[in-house]
């Protein structure tokens, strides 16, 4: 699992991927302090997530393990909204 942050919306005219509704979301890679990385993920998004937002994000075949992406053609999935890092007792990310 990774963090990335939300940095647009992907569009298609058509699609056959299977999943009426899907929506995808292009996705920059990060360190825990937010630091870019340059490297970018078509993810989907099952849970809504906005412009801006630091996400936790799957790849590969975990991304094709819940009810929706089961035997599609999924390789990155946004699993969740970061609200807070933690470490070593110290703040470092608060949404």
């Amino acid at each position: 699992m990774v963090l990335a942050k939300v940095v647009g919306t992907i569009v298609c005219s058509s699609r056959n991927d299977g999943m009426q509704g899907a929506h995808y979301l292009l996705v920059e890679k990060t360190d825990q302090y937010c630091e870019k990385k340059g490297d970018f993920l078509v993810a989907l998004d099952m849970i809504g997530a906005g412009h801006d937002e630091l996400v936790l994000v799957t790849e590969g075949s975990p991304s094709r393990e819940t009810p929706l992406t089961a035997n599609k053609p999924v390789d990155a999935l946004i699993v969740g909204i970061v609200d807070l890092i933690d470490e070593d007792d110290s703040v470092i990310y608060r949404k």
